[in-house]
């Protein structure tokens, strides 16, 4: 397990970096604009969130671990920016109804279950005009079953362990003492995983068009994690269904209904 998945406030300062270099420059790129009244599904300790803060945007965030919004509210607090975080499933909440003009995604998609569900559900918590900005990694892609977050410094740095089949990979998983809560949760991304392909089908049998994709053959935020200089994927790789997959760090969409 890496430093970041144990020091959080550690990752929210990651996590904010990444946002205030790459993600505000590509969402006003492509959009011309950043909306003022932001939404983050799944928003953990809130890192994403602190710099549309630091520039005026009325942000909100939703998680459903207790500790996570606790640690948002705190270290927002320690930044002395401006934030409402709320302990809720995002669905269960009735008083946002067509509220956001920008709602974040970011390495969720990967968890949910019912992704056809999920995206047409959201489009109650958009503004007219409303845009949509999902991150996730492609499956296939080297550590694309989150296997970085396994207590073993082995199983947290073994490539394409997760494209095993489930029988072998939790056998292997037993094997190098990996605690039962991060197998449940290594298995669960495996069963809700979310491929380039598995991601558009989702997109094609709800409202919405894509404003823009972009996929990364380095993501932004290894910058931060790892000192490496962002990198797009190939244009004619990144055309090319399942190969792209095994090259896609990161995904990015916009989309809007």
């Amino acid at each position: 397990m890496q430093k970041r998945h144990i020091n959080r406030e550690f990752y929210f300062d990651e996590q904010a970096r990444t946002t205030r270099k790459y993600y505000i420059p590509y969402i006003r790129r492509h959009t011309g604009i950043i909306p003022n009244k932001i939404l983050e599904v799944g928003c953990g300790e809130g890192g994403n969130l602190l710099p549309f803060a630091e520039i005026g945007c009325n942000v909100y965030g939703v998680d459903l671990s207790a500790t996570r919004i606790e640690q948002a509210r705190l270290f927002f607090a320690q930044k002395k920016q401006k934030g409402t975080f709320i302990l809720a499933n995002i669905f269960d909440l009735e008083d946002f109804n067509h509220c956001f003009s920008l709602i974040i995604v970011h390495d969720v998609i990967e968890h949910i279950d019912d992704k056809i569900l999920f995206l047409s559900n959201l489009q109650k918590f958009l503004a007219p005009n409303g845009i949509i900005f999902i991150a996730f990694p492609a499956w296939q892609m080297p550590f694309g079953g989150h296997q970085q977050i396994a207590q073993s410094k082995v199983i947290s740095h073994l490539p394409f362990i997760h494209l095993l089949p489930v029988i072998l990979y939790k056998m292997i998983l037993n094997m190098f003492g990996e605690k039962e809560n991060n197998i449940i949760e290594l298995l669960s991304i495996k069963k809700t995983k979310c491929s380039i392909e598995k991601f558009l089908k989702s997109i094609n049998e709800t409202d919405y068009k894509i404003i823009n994709q972009q996929l990364y053959f380095i993501n932004p935020h290894y910058e931060t994690k790892y000192g490496l200089t962002p990198r797009t994927l190939n244009n004619l790789i990144a055309h090319i269904p399942l190969l792209r997959n095994f090259v896609s760090t990161s995904c990015f969409y916009l989309i809007k209904k």
